[in-house]
């Protein structure tokens, strides 16, 4: 009897908390090994890691998860990213690039500075980690029969724009035309696939209530949870006909006109 093949590998970003920890668990629970990525949450990234290895008991792997810290704005530490997650776990299949930076500013506060830095984090580093995976898939020693996958989590707002967070809105757009290019010019080894949530999870400038009735705000009554989010992602992972295109998952929300970002929009909010 032959031996197993090794489990698929994907490395999710920023995925110490949030909607970036519950992808890297919904994708254990499919039967991924989850390199986890995070920058400064070392202590919520190594629980993560841990929970997908609980949820990976049944893999015969030596490797099940293990956390990566890398700040996505320097370009040197990003093209050793994937390399080191390739030296832990042997193979890297996928990659979800999740974590986004996300600070105010508009068409009167904007500078080159605020551009820079949501292009670095946002744009640049989604691009080389899609560039590294198809370099590593190349190189590897079997034939493959499927081929690597990269999710770039986007946003509904590209489809519904509002001038506010303009850096930020400025490298989705562009990342989302990446999604195009990148499949281009990277198949057949390599499938890029966008996923666009809606409003997902609160912040800081919402209270519950305010967060609760922004959610309701679509044509569906209400816009995309976490797992939505996550479900979504596994499907694009392991879906082998999807590649160069964006999956919209928002209640419908990019299909109403919004004057300013959700997280704008609650009583008292300001940038």
């Amino acid at each position: 009897m032959s031996p197993a093949a090794p489990s698929r590998v994907v490395l999710v970003t920023g995925a110490a908390r949030r909607l970036g920890r519950e992808i890297a668990l919904a994708l254990a629970r499919a039967g991924w090994r989850v390199a986890v990525h995070y920058r400064g949450s070392a202590e919520d990234a190594e629980q993560t890691a841990a929970d997908c290895a609980g949820l990976l008991a049944a893999d015969a792997s030596s490797v099940k998860s293990a956390a990566f810290a890398c700040d996505l704005n320097d370009e040197d530490a990003v093209r050793r990213l994937l390399p080191q997650v390739v030296a832990q776990f042997g193979r890297v299949d996928a990659v979800v690039n999740n974590a986004s930076t996300f600070e105010f500013d508009d068409a009167a506060s904007f500078s080159y500075a605020a551009m820079e830095k949501h292009w670095r984090s946002n744009t640049g580093a989604a691009i080389l980690l899609a560039q590294a995976l198809h370099t590593h898939l190349l190189t590897r020693q079997s034939n493959q029969d499927q081929p690597g996958c990269v999710v770039n989590l986007l946003d509904q707002k590209l489809w519904n724009p509002n001038p506010d967070f303009l850096s930020y809105t400025l490298s989705k757009a562009a990342l989302e035309a990446a999604n195009t290019l990148l499949a281009q010019a990277l198949a057949p080894v390599l499938r890029v696939v966008g996923v666009a949530p809606g409003l997902t999870m609160t912040s800081h400038m919402l209270s519950a209530e305010e967060f609760a009735a922004l959610h309701r705000l679509s044509p569906l009554g209400r816009s995309s949870t976490p797992a939505d989010v996550a479900a979504t992602v596994r499907f694009a992972l392991e879906n082998q006909s999807i590649t160069g295109t964006t999956l919209l998952v928002d209640g419908g929300q990019h299909l109403m006109k919004f004057g300013r970002d959700f997280s704008l929009m609650g009583a008292g909010t300001a940038p």
